[in-house]
């Protein structure tokens, strides 16, 4: 346990003797001893002793002290008004947060003022907007072992369940396969994690919290039924022990976190809490075994999918193609694709094309079915941009409706519900002359609630304050007994009201005034010099400087009746709006299909908007192979892109070269040469792109575009090394590569990039070459193999599947043009001096590296070379001759070659010259 969480030693050796709201802090902590607990005092969120000591170093906030009779404590605080951001920071670094709040009025009960954990927070768990990324979902995942469908061994099956406590989005599935389970770990990116007793953390992320959690929880029984509390038979949304055990651990988790809560509103009943322990085992601290779990009420499906129902993208893929994230340092934070292709107006739809996009479509039927509707939506300008102005007026329901079903939902909430649902029948509207099956259903699914929207109407005003406790929200008309008391208060206040009038005419006294404050109630207040016309029946309340202030008999008597009828009035008004809530969440699981509905309808437009704006075009969509055919060939796998384009390149950029892509049965692995800045690499991840995109459902950048659906994308397309991890450039390389070469099928669309430069140029070239035939006699993947390998280009004519494709490369008085564009056969070499002049390496190191280019003139592979195991032989020759008739070493010259000067500093490149030139002497 972090020494900074639990009950402060110096606090429990003296637990007795501390004041009572010490004791409370004590108790809170022992209660919640895996959490941090910020602890509310008055304005702030306070820590004490070695809690307080990390959250000041942390948050870069004050340590100040608090003395009291037992002794001198740190303590920091942090303002409530700002607690979100610094309760972000503290997620970020690692910790559960627990904040206790004050859940009653100072003075209300005689004593300390009570203070109960109102929100446990997580960083899996996240409810709070302010906490959440409206765009993406925030899954808690579990990870655990157990039988599978046709009876596994525990050992065999891996399981993997994701939850988003915030929307209600419940996931499962499995696979024998622990680097398959990774990839969906990576696809999915969790922010927390339990792992079930025999499973291992070694698929997740470095940056996903593993919070340590109850093993009972992940008990086959316990879990299966927990999960038909819920969902029915678990055993017929599942497939085998593993993937229950996952679900009921994380949902036993979920419930758990929520279980800690205290409602917070006036201390009411919690009555949906289940009193049941999460499990028997050691659990996580002493909070496991102590507190009870409470219900999700809004989490009404679990999807089990299988993974090889979509497009596989792994934690490589996803990265070097910058789906999400860009890769470069300094770029910029749309450069990716989904920042390219989301133009969506809600939060819902935003998700929604973030889901689609990390998980692309396999079957042909599916992806034309969105195809349709973004092609009808194209074309349909007025009708696409009412659509898009309306669905901005549309609120997150998902997270919403899961507000409303955990009684956490204010006013405004039920009023922004009522709001979005206002906005359904106009989309409905919209859609009525529709064509495509798709937008048809569409139209059918948004149910307008009615019902519901109208319940909100009539019982909540338009404009509520944000506290629900306070009365003011519920509006007129809508009960009767509330109306009554809302009259009876209103009726003494304007006889307060006129009370001064006719005092003044009765005293005498003009300056007679009638005041109100929350410590002495309704008063009379008259001046010192009017005092002597004071009447008898004044009793004096209280004394000022200058006046005097008085009640009367009568006074009191009204003030009481308005003061118990607005408190009559403000707790009917909170169980009337308690009573609306809990009517709205039990529509809960319409209140999801719309939000479904309106998720996909933006995600669709998003898309369409797209399209047109950046002239995509429409792909083909080819029926996927069944298999590889009797010769060996893919079986029918094609990819033709006519005026290709990067979508992301081509909107970051001033401008941008299409090219075309062919890739056949016969034509399937591309060598790609061309010097360094030319645009290989841009080139291969538009091509994968391109087919992503298309897979999702999307219109792609292209004139022209037929697609046969892949199965898996790999990518070997750069590489960082792994100091920590013991791990060179170069082994993360062929770790890459060897996942390809296990995993790539003749499904697969492969990326290879400059493989084998992290080695001697012999044993790199010959690596290269035998991944190649590889990829093309064995696996049979369609594959982009860019390099600067020259002698890898007669592969096109060694291999029946294998063409080569450059750059083109103009010189303009002596400088390098790089055109960007692709044509058929090999680059005639690799300008990298040239490539360095325009990067800015110095003078003398450029003229010396041409110095020493033109002394070894020629391919990696002189003449009468050939690959023979893992590196180069010749026919006897080990050197090549200089300019000044002297001999170099062959190894020499071909590491000189291999320089990538683009990508060094000049003090980089001047080492390199000096060890050169040092080997050469020796």
């Amino acid at each position: 346990m972090d020494p900074a969480l639990g009950p402060p030693e110096e606090m429990a050796e003296k637990r007795d003797e501390l004041t009572p709201m010490m004791r409370q802090y004590h108790d809170l902590c022992a209660r919640y001893d895996d959490a941090l607990v910020l602890f509310q005092v008055g304005d702030f969120y306070e820590t004490f002793c070695g809690a307080a000591e990390r959250t000041a170093r942390l948050l870069e906030i004050a340590l100040t002290s608090r003395e009291d009779s037992t002794g001198e404590y740190p303590m920091s605080g942090i303002p409530i008004d700002n607690a979100e951001s610094y309760i972000e920071e503290l997620l970020e670094a690692g910790y559960r947060v627990a904040v206790a709040d004050q859940v009653e009025e100072p003075g209300e009960s005689p004593g300390v003022v009570e203070r109960a954990v109102t929100r446990v927070i997580t960083p899996g768990t996240l409810t709070e907007d302010e906490l959440l990324a409206s765009d993406d979902n925030n899954f808690v995942a579990a990870v655990a072992r157990g039988d599978g469908i046709d009876g596994r061994s525990s050992e065999d099956e891996l399981a993997l369940a994701l939850l988003d406590v915030s929307t209600g989005d419940f996931l499962a599935t499995s696979s024998r396969s622990t680097a398959a389970i990774a990839d969906e770990v990576s696809r999915f990116d969790p922010a927390e994690a339990v792992v079930g007793p025999d499973a291992s953390g070694d698929v997740l992320p470095d940056d996903c919290m593993v919070t340590p959690f109850d093993p009972g929880a992940f008990d086959r029984d316990g879990a299966g039924e927990l999960l038909s509390s819920y969902f029915g038979d678990p055993d017929a949304l599942l497939a085998g022990d593993a993937e229950v055990r996952a679900c009921g651990g994380v949902l036993a988790y979920a419930e758990y976190v929520r279980g800690g809560e205290h409602e917070g509103e006036r201390g009411r009943e919690r009555e949906d809490v289940d009193e049941h322990e999460p499990g028997d085992g050691d659990g996580s601290g002493s909070t496991a075994g102590e507190t009870p779990r409470r219900r999700l009420e809004y989490l009404t499906h679990l999807t089990r999918y299988d993974p090889r129902e979509y497009l596989l993208l792994d934690a490589v893929a996803l990265r070097s193609l910058e789906l999400f994230e860009p890769r470069a340092v300094r770029g910029r934070e749309d450069a990716t694709l989904v920042g390219i292709v989301d133009e969506t107006a809600s939060a819902l739809g935003g998700r929604k094309l973030r889901d689609w996009i990390r998980r692309p479509l396999l079957e042909s039927d599916r992806i034309e079915s969105r195809l349709d509707a973004v092609e009808e939506l194209t074309g349909a300008v007025q009708t696409r941009e009412a659509l898009h102005e309306n669905l901005r007026d549309v609120y997150d329901l998902e997270r919403l409706i899961g507000r409303i079903s955990r009684e956490r939902a204010n006013a405004r909430d039920l009023r922004s519900l009522r709001d979005t649902l206002a906005v359904v029948p106009e989309l409905r509207a919209l859609l009525d002359d529709c064509d495509c099956d798709r937008l048809e259903r569409l139209r059918a699914d948004l149910d307008p609630l009615s019902d519901v929207r109208t319940l909100v109407d009539d019982a909540v005003v338009e404009d509520p304050p944000i506290e629900i406790t306070e009365g003011g929200i519920v509006a007129e008309g809508y009960d009767e007994t509330l109306d009554e008391l809302r009259s009876t208060a209103r009726d003494g206040k304007q006889w307060i009201d006129d009370l001064e009038e006719r005092e003044r005419e009765r005293t005498g006294v003009d300056s007679l005034k009638v005041g109100y404050n929350s410590v002495h109630g309704y008063y009379i207040e008259v001046t010192n010099p009017n005092l002597e016309a004071v009447p008898d029946d004044y009793e004096r309340r209280q004394t000022l400087k200058n006046a005097e202030r008085f009640v009367t008999p009568e006074l009191k008597e009204r003030e009481d009746r308005i003061v118990s009828a607005e408190e009559r009035a403000d707790e009917r008004e909170y169980e009337l709006f308690r009573s609306v809530r809990r009517e709205i969440a039990d529509e809960v699981e319409r209140v999801q299909r719309l939000a479904d509905a309106v998720a996909t309808l933006d995600a669709l437009v998003s898309l369409a908007t797209v399209a047109a704006q950046y002239d995509y075009c429409r792909p083909d969509i080819l029926e996927r192979p069944d298999g590889r055919t009797d010769d060996g060939t893919a079986g029918g796998l094609e990819i033709d892109v006519e005026g290709g384009r990067h979508p992301v390149v081509e909107r970051t950029q001033e401008s941008f070269v299409p090219n075309d892509a062919r890739l056949t049965d016969d034509r399937r692995l591309a060598v790609i040469t061309g010097p360094n800045m030319s645009g290989k690499s841009t080139y291969m991840r538009q091509v994968a792109q391109i087919v992503l995109l298309a897979q999702v459902g999307s219109f792609v950048p292209a004139k022209s575009a037929r697609i046969t659906p892949v199965e898996r994308i790999f990518t070997r397309v750069g590489a960082s090394d792994d100091i920590a991890g013991g791990r060179s450039t170069f082994m993360i390389e062929m770790d890459e590569l060897a996942t390809i070469l296990h995993e790539a099928d003749e499904r697969s669309l492969v990326l290879l990039d400059e493989v084998g430069r992290g080695t001697s140029t012999a044993d790199g070239l010959a690596i290269a070459r035998a991944i190649t035939e590889h990829v093309h006699d064995e696996v049979g993947a369609t594959t982009l193999f860019a390099t600067h390998h020259h002698a890898l280009t007669d592969l096109a004519d060694d291999l029946e599947g294998a063409f080569t494709l450059h750059f083109e490369v103009d010189r303009d008085d002596g400088e390098v043009v790089f055109r960007h564009e692709i044509a058929p056969g090999a680059a005639t070499g690799s300008y990298g001096v040239e490539v360095a002049t325009a990067a800015g390496v110095p003078g003398p190191v450029v003229e010396r590296a041409r110095e020493l280019a033109a002394e070894t003139d020629g391919d990696e592979l002189e003449a009468g070379e050939t690959v023979e195991g893992d590196r180069p032989v010749t026919d006897g020759s080990t050197t090549t001759a200089t300019a000044d008739g002297g001999d170099v070493p062959a190894d020499v010259a071909a590491e000189l070659r291999a320089l990538d000067l683009a990508h060094l500093t000049p003090v980089e490149a001047l080492t390199e010259l000096d060890r050169l030139k040092r080997l050469l002497e020796e």
